[in-house]
């Protein structure tokens, strides 16, 4: 997605509160800053409340950022059936959509041209050894699709964005990353 010359990615990930949507936008913004590219990272919770809605926009590339707003994503990581009705239709065309498919059968009101992916999130998560890491598959899943950043270096930034006590999670974690990203490689 974009030449290599020319890198410029809009990413907005999705979902409940309580689904760790915002520590995927903060991973995926620190592992692309350790990799060097420009990052704006902007995180809105609806009721900041499990069950409310989360997402966050997420820009990276390897030229200075003019506008820190996304307009039309690039690509959407979707982890709730309320938040693909309300994203799915400013999708660019040749864009991704990402979604849960544990969790949301029929994808609807995509536009014309983008390509669609589902990941059986809360099943590899619990292949990884840990059923609360389903937003680890879903950022490892969009990473294997965008290709520019390993979910080896997004596992290597999570002891920079969790805090202490959760750093015995971050095999699992990595673990849960890596299958998502595994099984969107193959499948692209």
């Amino acid at each position: 997605m974009g030449s290599a010359n020319g890198l410029y990615e809009e990413v907005v990930i999705a979902g409940f509160g309580g689904q760790g949507i915002i520590l995927a936008g903060k991973l995926l913004a620190q592992a692309a800053m350790k990799a060097g590219l420009e990052v704006t990272y902007m995180p809105s919770y609806g009721a900041e409340v499990r069950g409310g809605t989360a997402n966050c926009m997420v820009i990276l590339s390897n030229k200075p950022i003019a506008c820190p707003i996304v307009g039309a994503p690039n690509a959407l990581v979707i982890c709730n059936k309320a938040s693909l009705s309300k994203f799915a239709p400013r999708l660019r065309p040749g864009g991704w959509l990402i979604f849960n498919s544990s969790l949301i059968e029929d994808v609807h009101s995509v536009p014309d041209g983008v390509r669609v992916i589902g990941v059986p999130a809360e099943e590899l998560a619990l292949q990884a050894g840990s059923p609360k890491s389903t937003n680890m598959v879903m950022l490892g899943a969009y990473l294997g699709v965008w290709g520019h950043l390993s979910p080896q270096q997004a596992a290597e930034a999570l002891a920079d964005v969790l805090a202490e006590r959760h750093h015995k999670t971050i095999p699992a974690n990595s673990e849960a990353l890596r299958r998502g990203a595994e099984f969107t490689a193959s499948r692209v």
